[in-house]
């Protein structure tokens, strides 16, 4: 049986996010940049935050969501 293809994950950004927490792939994938771009963000903390889970890192949807709404009023306010 063929595997379904994957869906467009900035649609899925925009549309509303998965009842999950998401993985670095996601969010790089969302966002549209490089994975390694998504680990900068966590180092340099610019980006959605994450969390551990064990050794595996972790974003919860309710947080990107935030994170997003907060980019977009800071460009909209400097407009």
């Amino acid at each position: 049986m063929a595997k379904p293809p994957d869906p467009d994950l900035r649609a899925t950004l925009r549309g509303g996010l998965p009842d999950r927490y998401l993985t670095p792939d996601d969010i790089a994938g969302m966002f549209g940049v490089p994975l390694e771009t998504v680990y900068q963000w966590r180092r340099k903390r610019t980006g959605p935050p994450g969390f551990r889970i064990g050794k595996h890192l972790r974003y919860d949807p309710a947080d990107v969501r935030a994170y997003v709404s907060q980019r977009k009023n800071a460009c909209q306010g400097a407009a």
